[in-house]
């Protein structure tokens, strides 16, 4: 089974699932496009883990009730594969490998010449250049168990699974598409998300590097209605142990960037950017602390974008609505 991130239809759900929420929006296809509908739903604690489901039942019992409530029985959807799931890689491999061969190749060299840190992966694939009897693609995989669970999971709840996409590629078509993108510039794309942060770096529109922190989940939240209709949290415990926590982050941030521009680069290129997203409820203090930090531009999305009610979209749904630019 490929991965297939760069192919797919319009007029599905876009479904997000993390460690702690589940989140869709469906579009109509327009230009731009408009979300119509949205919603979302909180997890309890250790149903999933490390985007690996840990419940199946409870999560498609739960899943099961959204989808009454949503009412997107039977539709087909997107989804992304869980960013702990999954690593991007360059690779090289002989110049006269054609295309539709790639695919077929690759599996015969996983485990020689190709390395990967899960046996059978599923993956796709992006050439970037060729040269001296080479060509260099760019390979996204990840475990073919844990994403075939979720495709399994969709399909239990009377959902249709079309694409699995990764949450880096999802943001960057929003960003793109909000005329945010600059030429040339080393993007640094940060998801801050309640339980893992996932940073990807782009060398144009063309993510080269992944690395994923989790985040360590205080107890000290509570859940309660927001004014837009949707579940919003409140932290009410220690304000310094979130404070430290996110200078472990910040540092983590640090040495990324530094990994990049001294030892993948050799010092020829550094981030120029960086782009925070995230369903974090404190986003707004971490992007402030971000820009008092960090020596370079930190901006957030920017898409005052109303759903087919006139209620603006919330933020923490810009993945599932990036998803939604999927082919648009």
């Amino acid at each position: 089974m490929a991965l297939s991130l760069f192919s797919g239809r319009s007029r599905v759900i876009n479904i997000v699932i993390n460690d702690h929420s589940i989140r869709y929006v469906e579009m109509k296809q327009k230009n731009p496009p408009v979300p119509l509908h949205f919603g979302e739903r909180f997890l309890p604690a250790g149903i999933i883990s490390d985007g690996k489901i840990q419940d199946f039942d409870t999560l498609a019992n739960i899943l099961d009730e959204c989808i009454d409530d949503w009412k997107i029985a039977k539709r087909e959807v997107r989804f992304t594969v869980p960013d702990s799931l999954v690593i991007i890689r360059k690779v090289s491999i002989p110049e006269d490998v054609k295309e539709d061969e790639i695919h077929g190749y690759l599996y015969l060299e996983l485990g020689s010449s190709i390395h990967l840190p899960f046996d059978e992966p599923v993956f796709d694939t992006v050439s970037l250049s060729l040269g001296n009897g080479k060509k260099e693609i760019l390979l996204f995989a990840a475990p073919e168990k844990y994403v075939m669970e979720y495709s399994d999971l969709f399909k239990t709840v009377r959902l249709k699974p079309l694409a699995a996409d990764i949450s880096p590629l999802a943001i960057y078509r929003l960003y793109h598409q909000s005329g945010m993108a600059k030429p040339n510039e080393r993007l640094l794309s940060i998801q801050f998300d309640l339980r893992l942060v996932s940073m990807c770096i782009f060398e144009g529109n063309i993510p080269v590097f992944m690395r994923h922190i989790p985040v360590e989940l205080s107890k000290d939240w509570d859940v309660s209605l927001g004014t837009s209709g949707t579940q919003e949290l409140t932290f009410y415990g220690e304000m310094n142990e979130l404070i430290f926590h996110f200078e472990d982050i910040y540092k983590e941030i640090n040495k990324l960037m530094d990994f990049y521009r001294y030892t993948l680069t050799q010092g020829k290129k550094e981030v120029t950017r960086i782009l925070l997203n995230g369903d974090h409820p404190m986003l707004d203090r971490i992007f402030g602390e971000m820009n008092e930090r960090f020596d370079l531009p930190v901006d957030m999305l920017e898409t005052s974008m109303p759903t087919g009610s006139g209620v603006e979209l919330p933020r923490a749904f810009h993945l599932p609505l990036g998803l939604g630019l999927k082919e648009v």
